[in-house]
């Protein structure tokens, strides 16, 4: 048995310890927001944040997360960082990012870990936090420009 926290309450996994996070989260708690894109932590539609920093939830066993904190798409808006969530999901709508929408979970939970841990990053820093996080689609200077849009947003609250 694996006990962790996920969006604040606490879970008691009782299955294989090597069951990979995202199936625990879609399969036995019903939360599919984090999405199954490779399989290998390559492409970042599976990020949730676990104890505040962005990880690929596929490849992340649930034996390894006891006492930690999990959080996905779903409950980011019920914790300290619901202001800069709030700030991302605009600039996403003001930029108009979104075009299939597959990789946008991921996307944006890389984007929020980032303007947590920095609220002014340059180009440079937001190529390098959302490095893995593919789209198919080819959105990057969308997102990148959304990125700034909420630094901006954030800045002058």
């Amino acid at each position: 048995m694996a006990r962790f926290f996920v969006n604040g309450e606490q879970v008691d996994f009782r299955a294989d310890p090597d069951t990979p996070l995202l199936w625990a989260l879609r399969d036995n708690l019903g939360l599919t927001g984090a999405k199954f894109g490779c399989g290998a932590g390559l492409c970042g539609a599976c990020t949730v944040h676990l104890d505040g920093k962005a990880i690929r939830s596929c490849v992340t066993p649930v034996s390894t997360l006891a006492g930690k904190r999990v959080v996905t798409l779903e409950g980011i808006g019920n914790t300290s960082r619901a202001r800069v969530a709030e700030a991302v999901h605009a600039a996403w709508v003001e930029k108009d990012v979104v075009q299939c929408g597959y990789c946008q979970p991921g996307q944006v939970m890389s984007a929020i870990a980032l303007l947590t841990a920095n609220a002014k990053p340059g180009d440079a820093q937001i190529d390098e936090a959302m490095n893995g996080n593919l789209c198919r689609c080819g959105t990057y200077q969308r997102i990148r420009e959304a990125i700034h849009a909420a630094a901006a947003k954030l800045g002058k609250a």
